[in-house]
């Protein structure tokens, strides 16, 4: 509009300097300037036209540039070390692979808006899980962009002894860090006022309440003002940030690990989650359970996100049924639906200390065995060089048995005696031992075969030949010719007849088996005394 005004003044002047120049000059002069000016006159008309359409153009871009997504948004996520910070942002990007960095990390979310055909970019900054490294907040907090801003305080699942302090120290970190940044006063306190009346003003999305607008606008605004905002309840943002919180509980799958081998039950759990969410309710914050293993609730954080810093539409109600998958909003909790998980408890009791009740387990002291590395060949093999030359030298090659020896150079048996084996290997003359009629029925039998076989020993060096050398009395009670029916190596050794009935009963069935019958055996002594 400015540019058509200056083309009008222009215009002006010009006709003016036009209407002077005719009063000097002659009727026909004025004819034709007269027709001059209207020529000029419908050209300035199409002109302003044109003009007024790029100004319409114009007047659209400029609109459609203050609606778009606005940058410089940011997400601060802070925990402790190994709580899964990189991980849930590199599941919501869709990268499988990520790698973790140090200090201060800085990544980012594509936010697309489907309906505008927009996208932006949201400034995720991972703090590290060390207090070493909080001076770089200064990095990602500033006092311009704190209004934009997103904290996310991350919780391990798999460790919930570890939760309540890891959440206490890491507010506390980010109060520290606001205080420093001297915002005015003025603006502070009216963050402080926009969080409680967001808090306030939440709405249960259901069926009276389909979906949530996109975009706040000022009838909507107006309907909220006179609507009845309850007041806030005693414990309810005591610590105020001027900044949205979302409390973030990562490796939820670990639950199932914790009920198998640390004998957790359901009243663990709702006490855990009661602490949480009365923690919750001191810094106005959101609580979404995920676990990146099992891809759960991943999309809903991206979507709470882009819903707080963004104001995208967000219909996902309150869950709290699910233990593994809890996902309550800011505004929607408070103590009355806190004190609902304390009728579950049977053991435990809603003012029990969180230290006392959920404490760490003994830890197991695992013996990592050392990885044993194979030394080279020639090492080895002049090691054992080296131990066989301190060792004595063996006879024949052979190792030294250190078990007791009889004379005949076999084993001692400890289940056999002496005697026994002496006689089993060394020869007995013929006649020399007499068997003893109180030994017992073993030895007896065991006697009877040493003299068998130390009579057929006998025969080898010079035993008699005919069948008729056995036939004098036991104990040489025959006096007529009873010498002369031993045997010849008998006679030329000087030994004395003292073979016993055994003996010559032994010695006759192995010089003839033939004659003897298995049924009626005839003693020698039975046929001389007939």
């Amino acid at each position: 509009m400015a540019a058509a005004v200056g083309r009008a003044g222009s215009f002006g002047s010009s006709s003016s300097g036009l209407g002077s120049a005719a009063g000097f000059s002659s009727p026909s002069s004025a004819a034709t300037a007269t027709t001059n000016n209207n020529a000029e006159l419908r050209a300035g008309g199409d002109e302003d036209d044109g003009q007024n359409l790029w100004s319409c153009i114009l007047s659209e871009v400029s609109t459609r540039s203050r609606s778009k997504l606005p940058s410089g948004k940011n997400v601060l996520l802070l925990g402790e070390d190994g709580a899964g910070k990189t991980s849930l942002i590199g599941k919501i990007q869709g990268i499988e692979e990520y790698k973790k960095g140090r200090g201060m990390e800085y990544l980012y979310l594509n936010v697309h808006d489907e309906d505008r055909d927009d996208q932006t970019r949201c400034n995720v900054w991972i703090l590290d899980g060390d207090l070493y490294h909080k001076g770089l907040l200064k990095f990602a907090m500033e006092a311009s962009s704190l209004k934009d801003t997103l904290i996310m305080l991350v919780v391990d699942m798999s460790r919930p002894w570890t939760a309540l302090d890891s959440l206490q120290k890491w507010a506390s970190v980010v109060r520290e860090h606001i205080d420093k940044l001297k915002i005015p006063p003025e603006e502070m306190k009216e963050m402080e006022q926009k969080l409680v009346r967001d808090f306030q003003e939440y709405i249960e999305p259901g069926e009276d309440f389909p979906a949530s607008p996109q975009r706040r606008n000022t009838s909507l605004q107006e309907d909220k003002d006179d609507s009845v905002i309850l007041p806030l309840g005693a414990d309810t943002l005591t610590c105020n940030l001027g900044i949205p919180v979302v409390v973030v509980c990562t490796k939820c799958d670990a639950i199932s690990v914790l009920e198998k081998e640390h004998d957790y039950r359901d009243e663990h759990f709702d006490f855990i989650q009661s602490h949480i969410r009365r923690f919750c309710l001191q810094y106005g914050a959101a609580l979404i359970y995920t676990s990146v293993k099992e891809n759960k609730n991943i999309d809903l954080v991206y979507k709470y996100i882009v819903q707080k810093l963004y104001g995208f539409p967000f219909n996902v109600p309150a869950v709290v049924v699910e233990k593994d998958a809890v996902f309550i909003p800011a505004g929607w909790d408070n103590d009355k639906k806190i004190g609902i998980l304390h009728e579950n408890f049977q053991t435990l009791k809603a003012e029990d200390s969180f230290e006392d009740i959920i404490t760490k387990p003994p830890v197991r002291k695992f013996v990592h065995e050392k990885e044993i590395v194979a030394e080279d060949d020639q090492v080895f093999l002049m090691k054992q060089q080296s131990q066989l030359a301190k060792q004595p030298p063996t006879a024949a090659g052979r190792p030294v048995d250190a078990s007791p020896r009889v004379p005949g150079g076999s084993p001692r048996t400890p289940n056999r005696s002496v005697t026994s084996n002496v006689a089993s290997v060394t020869p007995i003359p013929t006649g020399s031992k007499k068997i003893d009629p109180n030994m017992k029925a073993g030895a007896t039998s065991e006697g009877v075969l040493a003299n068998f076989f130390n009579s057929l020993l006998s025969k080898k060096t010079g035993s008699p030949g005919g069948p008729g050398g056995v036939g004098g009395s036991p104990g040489g009670g025959g006096t007529g010719g009873a010498g002369s029916n031993l045997p010849p190596s008998a006679k030329k050794s000087g030994q004395k007849p003292v073979l016993t009935d055994v003996q010559a009963e032994l010695d006759r069935i192995s010089r003839k088996p033939e004659m003897v019958s298995p049924t009626t055996p005839t003693s020698p002594t039975e046929g001389e005394a007939s």
